[in-house]
């Protein structure tokens, strides 16, 4: 269905729909090193609405807490303090900035060489099945639960009309919430003792060098994953954003979302690869139904009992919808693969997508030091430097 063909309510459902794709993720993030999950509601809102003003509002993508900065914000905060932490945090959106000026004076050719689809595609792939793992391990906590809403999101993406057809997601979590509810019990307690407004905890930064110089090299990984969530929204949406409103801006508003996270007390933010998910199996595209997603999670924030209600969604009602969404992005690459005509039977091309694919899955990680780099962000630097250094095949 056309976006434009959609009335006000229905953006608004939809648009919720999505807030709810990233909310388990945006929250987790806070909860497992320690910031408070209401302020990176408010940080990942205001942060998509700073992305939009700077990417001219049409480029629908939405800003959550990033997964990438886990290990090293636990890390920072224990050698630094937390409020140290935080500068370091504020200094990843200078990395952003520094690759927006290389794109710029470069151009997207400079882009295109270093990241052509012979290694998005891969990486595309690789966001998908990566996440995969946090999906079924949320799922497994209760198979009926997750396959209840996971059914549910299916068939009501497949045999579903009008308003039905645009928020699968949403029945699936409705629906997994009441069997949660009516079969297994869910301890509504924090949402009844819950005030009906609370401020988000602000944390402000201590300067510190030492927390900067720890947290900046993470930033690499995530710029990757950027660059390949860009192609993989071009790939949802049959437009070009690399070229308008171009990456340079893409990664700006990334760059300017992440200093403002740090500032006030969140974590970093990065381009949300569930919600791109959402966009593609929903099919609705529009940027104004992305903003109506961040304000909702700005409203969330302040309003005590509805953050308690989210939180209260059952994980694997939430691992179910992961499993639909993340391979939907795993779909994603393939297809860049294929629209790109990536010649596969190519010996080099076969050697850049297997160790892309290999070394991001099976987890290699690469220490010195301070520095390290693993996953997703070590799989597309190897896939970069392979690509640049192994000689193109010639035809006889």
């Amino acid at each position: 269905m056309e976006t434009n063909r959609l009335s006000t309510f229905q953006k608004g459902v939809v648009g919720v729909q999505f807030l709810f794709v990233a909310f388990g993720s945006t929250v987790l993030v806070p909860l497992l090193v320690g910031l408070d999950p209401s302020t990176a509601l408010l940080t990942a809102g205001i942060g998509t609405l700073l992305f939009h003003l700077v990417t001219k509002g049409i480029v629908p993508i939405f800003l959550g807490s990033s997964f990438a900065f886990i290990a090293p914000i636990i890390k920072a905060a224990e050698l630094y303090g937390m409020a140290g932490a935080l500068s370091g945090m504020v200094a990843v959106g200078a990395v952003y900035g520094v690759m927006s000026l290389l794109v710029k004076w470069r151009g997207t050719d400079f882009i295109k060489r270093l990241f052509p689809p012979i290694v998005i595609g891969p990486v595309i792939i690789l966001i998908g099945l990566s996440l995969a793992g946090a999906g079924v391990k949320m799922a497994s906590e209760n198979w009926i639960l997750a396959l209840t809403a996971l059914v549910t999101a299916v068939v009501v993406s497949l045999k579903g009309r009008g308003l039905l057809k645009l928020i699968p997601i949403f029945c699936g979590i409705i629906v997994g919430y009441l069997v949660a509810f009516f079969f297994y019990g869910i301890d509504t307690t924090p949402v009844k003792e819950a005030p009906w407004f609370s401020l988000p905890q602000f944390i402000t930064p201590d300067f510190s060098w030492e927390a900067i110089l720890f947290m900046i090299p993470v930033a690499i990984a995530p710029v990757i994953e950027h660059i390949g969530d860009v192609y993989a929204v071009n790939s949802v949406t049959g437009k070009d954003f690399i070229k308008n409103p171009g990456l340079h801006r893409t990664l700006l508003g990334d760059g300017i979302a992440c200093v403002f996270a740090g500032l006030i007390g969140g974590p970093p933010v990065t381009t949300y690869s569930e919600v791109t998910g959402a966009v593609s199996l929903t099919k609705v595209t529009s940027p104004a139904v992305i903003r109506i997603a961040a304000v909702t999670g700005i409203i969330f924030s302040i309003f005590g009992k509805i953050s308690a209600f989210l939180k209260s969604i059952p994980a694997p009602v939430l691992g179910g919808i992961m499993l639909l969404l993340f391979g939907t992005i795993a779909s994603l690459g393939m297809s860049n693969l294929i629209q790109n005509k990536v010649d596969l039977s190519k010996t080099r091309n076969m050697i850049v997508v297997s160790l892309i694919l290999t070394f991001g899955i099976g987890g290699a990680a690469f220490q010195w030091g301070n520095f390290s780099m693993s996953g997703i962000g070590l799989a597309a630097l190897l896939g970069v430097v392979l690509n640049l250094i192994l000689p193109q095949e010639t035809t006889k």
